[in-house]
């Protein structure tokens, strides 16, 4: 357990077809350091998971997004898949919570398809990112400078592009939590 985080709360936001790894990895290594972890999900049920190939387990939500408020928590967890963005960048609650982040400067951390959401919530013109290689041209279309590396840190906001990445992932939101608020992170 890693004293500087004790204390921390990290909210990991998702729905139904969330790439199983990238919320139960993330959600894992916080955890063992010590930091408390809500799973939120738009209706406050539980969600489906993604496995690669199929449907996976059934993660139980901790608080629905309309009861989920920023000020709660130290950082964000925007887990990827394909279903799971695609849902949550059309949803108004979902890209309000993720904008008001980034307007109080806290870390936010998305892997693969995720970067959807930060697209649709207006957040990553001017920002440098990293993403599954289908969504590099959206981050660039949206202003965002993207590189192909495995993972990328610009003022509190940490991307990554696949689940061979989860290691450097991890690592640097435990990093980036550990900082807190960044004045560079904006909205």
């Amino acid at each position: 357990m890693n004293q500087a985080l004790n204390g921390k709360r990290v909210a990991i936001v998702a729905a139904d077809g969330f790439e199983e790894s990238e919320l139960s990895a993330p959600r894992d290594a916080l955890k063992k350091a010590g930091v408390e972890v809500d799973i939120v999900t738009p209706d406050g049920k539980g969600i489906r998971a993604w496995a690669e190939t199929d449907w996976g387990d059934t993660y139980e939500a901790d608080k629905a997004l309309t009861d989920a408020k920023e000020a709660d928590y130290h950082a964000l967890v925007l887990p990827g898949g394909l279903f799971n963005p695609d849902e949550l960048r059309v949803n108004e609650d979902a890209l309000s919570f993720v904008k008001a982040f980034f307007q109080a400067g806290k870390p936010v951390a998305a892997i693969c398809h995720a970067p959807w959401i930060l697209i649709n919530a207006g957040v990553v013109e001017g920002r440098r990112m990293t993403s599954v290689p289908t969504v590099a041209q959206d981050l660039r279309n949206a202003g965002a400078e993207w590189v192909d590396e495995a993972v990328v840190v610009d003022n509190g906001l940490v991307t990554s592009r696949t689940p061979k990445d989860l290691d450097a992932f991890n690592a640097k939101l435990l990093e980036e939590l550990q900082e807190g608020r960044h004045s560079g992170q904006h909205a």
